[in-house]
């Protein structure tokens, strides 16, 4: 498990990088369809690249949202964490993958209007509403949900709640209000330090399914 985060964590965090330096991501999005899709078009091979490794890192949270479950305490918030933590990753997922897959096509359409309309429509519901508004809820509830199951140093559970709230404030993005991009982006920056405390800590925690049939053999 601890080989999954670091490696998601990595992903995702040169994969942002690279789309700032090459797409000028997040903020081209505040960009008209027409420039975006054409930005796109001009680094096009590089940004698909990019999206994908981005998806990987992100995806990496389903996994490791399973594996954790089995080594936190039994409880009701390590049992609930599993579920929101994939569900968290899918969505993430799905948002990002709009990107390689449905972009290219969009980019070089020969129907400019009809192109930037259904990317207008696939940005609002696939990135906005799923991918991030969804995201950032279920990532800052699965944060809260492994503090809460996980018996942990106070400077753990500050990194993680901070962490959480940092990144739960994005939910605000969509109503334009002051700071809270900013506060996002720090938010994911310091949930990728806590997310590699996590691997520290609970890497040598045994499953309880291991450690049930363990006991029976």
């Amino acid at each position: 498990m601890r080989s999954i985060i670091v490696a998601g964590v990595v992903a995702a965090n040169l994969a942002f990088i690279g789309l700032g330096i090459t797409f000028g991501y997040p903020d081209v999005l505040a960009e008209p369809p027409a420039e975006i899709l054409a930005r796109f078009a001009a680094g096009q091979v590089t940004v698909t690249a990019l999206f994908l490794l981005l998806a990987l890192g992100a995806g990496s949270l389903i996994p490791v949202a399973v594996l954790l479950g089995r080594r936190l305490p039994d409880g009701p918030a390590a049992a609930l964490s599993a579920p929101v933590g994939v569900l968290a990753g899918l969505v993430q997922v799905i948002g990002l993958l709009r990107w390689p897959f449905a972009m290219p096509a969009l980019a070089h359409a020969a129907d400019r209007a009809t192109a930037e309309t259904i990317f207008a429509v696939l940005h609002g519901y696939l990135g906005t509403g799923l991918g991030e508004t969804l995201g950032y809820l279920l990532t800052g509830a699965w944060t809260i949900l492994v503090l809460r199951a996980l018996p942990a140093p106070r400077w753990f559970t500050a990194l993680g709640a901070l962490s959480a709230a940092a990144i739960l404030s994005g939910l605000l993005i969509p109503l334009d209000v002051p700071g809270t991009d900013l506060a996002n982006f720090l938010g994911y920056l310091a949930w990728s330090a806590w997310m590699v405390c996590v691997a520290v800590r609970t890497g040598k925690l045994t499953p309880r399914v291991l450690a049930g049939t363990a006991s029976q053999a």
